[in-house]
Order: C-alpha cells, then sequence, then structure tokens
C-alpha cells in the first residue's frame, strides 16, 4: 500500500469517483468542501459505492471495500486536505472565477513540488493559473464522467506548464488505472468535447429538421458506430474498413469531402428544439429516473470494461 497522499478539492461526483480511483490503488485521500454535511453525504455515498461494487465483483485494485474507505477522509480545513499532496486535483463548478479563487488559495499552502491538477472540461489552464506562484505545475486532467467507470483522461498543459509535470501526472494516471492521452498544448474543448461537439451539432440538425427522432438517432451510436467505436477509435475503423487507411482516402475522400459540404451551420441549443427533444427523452427516461438509469450506466460500462480488457488480452 501506497502512503502517497492526494488532496482532491470538490466532493460532488467527480470528486467521489477521484477518491474511489486514488484509494483502490492505495493512495491516501483527503477529500475538501466547504461545508460538513457535503463531506458526510459524500463519504457516505463513496461507502455504498464501493460497497455494491465489490458485491457485484466489480471493484477494483486489490484491496477490499473496506480497506479503500479507510483510506478517505473529508475534512473543510484546506490547509489540511492539500498538504503533502502528491496532486492536488480540483473538482469544484465550472465557474471560472471560482477556479481562479480556488486555485490562488491552494497555491498560497502547497509545495513547490505539488502537481496542481483541474478536472476541469470547459476552460483552458492558462485561464485560471496565470497569478500562480506555482504555475508551473498545473495541468488539466479532464475525465469522461463517470471516470470510475470510463477511463480514458484527457491530460493537457498550459503554456507554462513544466513538461516534467505533464510527464509525472500522466505516470500516475497510469498507475492508478487511467487512460491518459497528452496533449501537446491547450486547445479550447480539448479533444474530448470537440469531438463530442461536432456529433452533437449534427445530430441536432438531423433532429431539428424531422429526419430522424430522439430514439432512432440515438440508436445510431448506441447500436451502431458505438459499438465499433467501444473498441477502437475512428481512424483505425477506416483503416480496417478497407485495404488500409490510404486506400480508404482513396475510395471515401471525395464522398466524405461531399457530404460535408452538406452540413448545416454550427447550431445553438435554444428554442423550441431543445423543448421537443427533452420530451422524446424524457419519454424513456422521466426526470424522476435519472439516478436509475446513471446506475444502469455505470454497470453497463463497467461490464464493457471487463469485456474490453479480455478483448485486449487477444490481440
Amino acid at each position: 500500500m501506497s502512503q502517497k497522499k492526494i488532496g482532491i478539492v470538490g466532493s460532488g461526483l467527480i470528486g467521489r469517483s477521484w477518491a474511489m480511483i486514488f484509494a483502490a490503488s492505495g493512495y491516501t485521500v483527503s477529500l475538501y468542501d466547504i461545508e460538513s454535511k457535503q463531506i458526510e453525504s459524500a463519504l457516505i455515498d463513496i461507502e455504498q459505492q464501493l460497497k455494491t461494487l465489490e458485491k457485484e465483483n466489480l471493484l477494483r485494485g486489490k484491496l477490499n471495500a473496506k480497506q479503500q474507505f479507510a483510506l478517505i477522509s473529508g475534512t473543510t480545513s484546506l490547509e489540511e486536505a492539500v498538504r503533502d499532496a502528491v496532486i492536488v486535483q480540483e473538482c469544484v463548478p465550472e465557474i471560472l472565477d471560482l477556479k481562479r479563487k480556488v486555485w490562488k488559495q491552494v497555491d498560497d499552502l502547497v509545495s513547490p513540488n505539488t502537481i496542481l491538477s483541474s478536472s476541469t472540461s470547459t476552460f483552458m489552464p492558462s485561464l485560471f493559473s496565470d497569478q500562480l506562484k506555482n504555475k508551473k505545475n498545473i495541468i488539466v486532467s479532464h475525465p469522461v464522467n463517470p471516470p470510475y467507470y470510463v477511463p480514458v483522461i484527457e491530460v493537457v498543459p498550459a503554456p507554462w506548464t513544466d513538461p516534467e509535470v505533464a510527464k509525472k501526472t500522466r505516470a500516475i494516471w497510469e498507475e492508478v488505472g487511467q487512460m491518459p492521452v497528452s496533449l501537446s498544448r491547450e486547445i479550447p474543448g480539448f479533444i474530448i468535447n470537440r469531438l463530442q461537439y461536432a456529433l452533437l451539432n449534427e445530430t441536432w440538425n438531423l433532429v431539428s429538421e424531422g429526419i430522424l427522432d430522439v430514439k432512432d438517432i440515438d440508436k445510431v451510436m448506441s447500436h451502431g458506430l458505438g459499438m465499433r467505436y467501444a473498441f477502437m477509435g475512428m481512424l483505425e475503423t477506416a483503416h480496417l474498413n478497407e485495404h488500409g487507411f490510404e486506400n480508404y482516402c482513396k475510395r471515401y475522400g471525395e464522398t466524405i469531402y461531399n457530404v460535408s459540404k452538406d452540413f448545416k451551420p454550427i447550431p445553438k441549443f435554444e428554442g423550441p428544439n431543445v423543448k421537443e427533444i427533452a420530451k422524446q427523452l424524457e419519454v424513456d427516461v422521466p426526470l424522476d429516473k435519472l439516478q436509475e438509469r446513471r446506475n444502469w450506466r455505470d454497470l453497463a460500462l463497467t461490464k464493457l470494461s471487463q469485456l474490453k480488457n479480455e478483448m485486449e488480452k487477444l490481440k
């Protein structure tokens, strides 16, 4: 068991997942929030999740649920949470002024060797770290939600991030069982959201024009493209669909270009279509059933991860 410490700032869903991920690898975790009730609620939820995962034989790591939970503690003292931490993982709401304020407070408390990592999905790291004295240690570690069940994580440096910090951060994520991808520089939206937004934009346009309804267009991903992409990326898919990628481009490049010219302008997600899409979604997943569906999603993702691990061994 490692005696290395992780400080997590923010005890919401992402912070709880990080706590579980690090505890599974034997790290001690200090979970910070501003109110004791939020900490209490988070710890109760974490303990229940670990017990459920253990019961279903889905628990990560070599430690049992009780041992993992014993490594996680909560505090309303920011200093206590970040003191002697290898990484401080920030998980506060996506409000830029709040992130700048929190990182200034953390910066005044940590050692010069602590990695300062943000879970942000919205802001490039330069936007909230320019005022820090330890800004060479800043990095974004952007997960896919929920990170406990979906391992990929984007490691994004600011212009002033020490390259060694990016390497160390990637190594730690690999150590705890995540699957990091390293961006050479920061760009708006990083990679996950840029790809996700491209799909969402075209999905919005197709539904808005009445080409497909909500249920059918979601089937295209869940029972079509998504099944392939769960095991290989878009480029490898193209590579396999022809006799190599060069042949794919020769055969389909012009078609891709011509179809792409037919794409509509980038939409804004507003207006009456928002209500119509929401109405169709809520037929199958009413708002009072969202958590039940999330639980099903998490179980499905865990089962898929197990299958992926098995299939990787057959390569």
